[in-house]
Parts: structure tokens; C-alpha cells; sequence
């Protein structure tokens, strides 16, 4: 992985750390203006619920690896590695590709929410809805280069974080 790679990502961790940090420290602002002050504040629940969105559409696109995601397999990992080339070709089409095709509407809706804004701090949803743009457009771009290093021959165990071992592999 080249210098700038890795840069990115440590940045993208490094928020998504203070983005979790943030939400801690907000929920511990609840907790204790709720049950030592007996003074609710309102603000703490739309801050936590704005901070979680951002955090799991931010981890989704910058963070997390393909190793890292749930996946169902049984029938992947039952085939020789020729097919499983093609399944992962024609998933990562098809994910890279459905993303795509819903990017109009995504924007639609995003862009529709700027005449809207949050109940308690007043943000405007487009800001608040817009991290779920930015998701949809990374998983474009990561499905679709997935599909192009696949296709020029890339080991899809290799590009999972998995290594291969006796024609299967170990995670």
C-alpha cells in the first residue's frame, strides 16, 4: 500500500475514533444530566443518534475492509477457484453496480432534506443525511475497483485479507 493509502486510513480511523469519542462523551452528558441532576437534556439524544449515523456510514466507506464484513460463504468457499473468481466478478459488479444505479435517488433525497432541519439543534438533514452519499459513492468506487483488479487476475483471498491454504482458506 503506498504512503498516501496508509495516511488516509489512519486519518479515517482517527476520526471515526473522535466520532466515537464524541458520542461517549455525549451519552455520559445524558446519563448524568438525566439521573444525578434529575434535568434532562434534549439536545444529547439527537447529538448521539447524528454522531452514530455518521460514524457507521464513515466506517462503512473508510474503514472497514472486506475481511471485516459479515459474510455468507458455504457455497463460495464449496468451489474450485476459478468459480470463485466469477462470484466474487459478479459480486462485486453487482454491488459496485447497484450502488451506482441508486445514486440519483440517493442525491434526490439527500439534496430534497436541505429544506429540513433537526428538531432540537436545528442542523440542516442534508449535512446530517449527507455522510450516506459519500458511503454510496465509496462503495461505487471500492466495487468497481475491486472488479478491475479481479479481473486483471487478482486473488480474491489475497484481496479479502485472507490467505489461501491447500485450496482453502483461513481467516
Amino acid at each position: 500500500m503506498s504512503r498516501l493509502v496508509k495516511l488516509a486510513r489512519s486519518v479515517a480511523r482517527d476520526i471515526a475514533a473522535l466520532m466515537l469519542g464524541g458520542l461517549f462523551v455525549v451519552f455520559l452528558i445524558q446519563i448524568v444530566a438525566r439521573y444525578i441532576f434529575n434535568a434532562p437534556v434534549s439536545w444529547t439524544l439527537e447529538a448521539c443518534l447524528t454522531l452514530w449515523l455518521w460514524l457507521v456510514f464513515w466506517g462503512g466507506a473508510f474503514v472497514l475492509t472486506e475481511k471485516d464484513h459479515v459474510r455468507f460463504d458455504i457455497l463460495y468457499d464449496s468451489v474450485r477457484a476459478r468459480t470463485r473468481r466469477v462470484f466474487a466478478i459478479v459480486s462485486a459488479v453487482a454491488i459496485g453496480g447497484g450502488f451506482l444505479a441508486a445514486l440519483p435517488a440517493t442525491w434526490s433525497y439527500i439534496d430534497f432534506y436541505q429544506i429540513k432541519r433537526s428538531a432540537v439543534l436545528g442542523i440542516r438533514l442534508d449535512i446530517v443525511f449527507s455522510i450516506y452519499g459519500v458511503f454510496a459513492v465509496m462503495m461505487v468506487l471500492r466495487y468497481f475497483w475491486r472488479s478491475a483488479l479481479l479481473l486483471r487476475g487478482a486473488d480474491p483471498h489475497v484481496l479479502d485479507g485472507r490467505e489461501a491454504q491447500d485450496g482453502y482458506h483461513v481467516q
